[in-house]
């Protein structure tokens, strides 16, 4: 289907209430898709099945709509790129995958995250998640019977430069190899990572400009590695700022008294909010 115009889309995670920082975020895409004169989806990525909850995504629903955001294609309403809930998705995520492993990008990793971060020579990335070490690079299925499930990592091109203009940073620049290791597309419990799933849905439903916080720039350096190994085309990124709470720490949703929804019980109102952003 061709695609035409802007797309943006919001992208909530079913394992708790969303927060102001979430909020923040997702207003700023609705805003951007209505500046752009474009198309605004919601998906529901709902992977994490072991902290999916059905009131999680009833609760997002109510909650967006309730700050005002507006979409025209998502779970609750259908659309042409249905299905809108990535547990409904997975025949795309293992097309996806195998067209890594045919084309040589990825390999089967038996660590756990305790062995990598016990490597002396794993230092953590620019986002905190351990430098993978490599110690299973040269390692095919077939040389590991016997031993723990499998995950499936990408092999970065160490040395390569991963370079992206951010619509709200300007040029961001990261080292494959030193910013960012290999790194997880297939779990060992046959799930596809959030890498995988959210490169895959946002190429597949035709999204041109990704919004999100600003702790996902290295994933964003990660994507394009597999945009352009899957052959397709890189969208355009921008990466909010994060809200933080008294203590400097960036909200999260175990920050249950900033829920929206425990904002609005306690008379706080949609415009209210919005004015407090107005610098994002």
């Amino acid at each position: 289907m061709a695609i035409a115009s802007y797309r943006g889309r919001l992208a909530p995670s079913p394992t708790g209430f969303l927060h102001l920082g979430h909020a923040r975020t997702f207003w700023t895409a609705h805003l951007r898709a209505r500046a752009g004169g474009g198309t605004l989806i919601l998906r529901n990525d709902d992977l994490d099945h072991d902290r999916v909850r059905p009131e999680f995504v009833k609760g997002f629903i109510e909650d967006l709509r309730w700050l005002g955001c507006e979409w025209t294609e998502g779970p609750d309403v259908g659309g042409p790129f249905a299905p809108y809930s990535q547990s409904e998705r997975f025949a795309f995520y293992q097309a996806a995958f195998g067209q890594l492993q045919a084309g040589g990008f990825v390999y089967p990793c038996t660590c756990s995250r305790k062995d990598i971060q016990a490597a002396v020579t794993a230092p953590h990335a620019a986002d905190d998640e351990p430098l993978y070490p490599g110690t299973c690079r040269a390692r095919t299925l077939e040389s590991a019977p016997g031993m723990r499930p499998a995950s499936w990592r990408f092999r970065v091109p160490d040395g390569e430069e991963v370079e992206f203009v951010d619509g709200r940073m300007g040029p961001r620049r990261f080292v494959a190899g030193r910013d960012f290791g290999d790194f997880v597309v297939w779990r060992h419990d046959d799930v596809p990572s959030y890498q995988l799933a959210c490169v895959v849905d946002d190429a597949a439903m035709g999204i041109t400009e990704v919004v999100r916080g600003e702790d996902l720039l290295v994933s964003t350096a990660r994507q394009i590695l597999l945009y352009r190994a899957l052959g397709r085309k890189v969208p355009a990124f921008f990466h909010c700022p994060l809200l933080r709470d008294e203590q400097g720490v960036r909200l999260a949703k175990r920050h249950a008294a900033l829920s929206l929804r425990a904002l609005r019980a306690a008379g706080r109102s949609p415009d209210s909010l919005r004015e407090e952003w107005a610098d994002c």
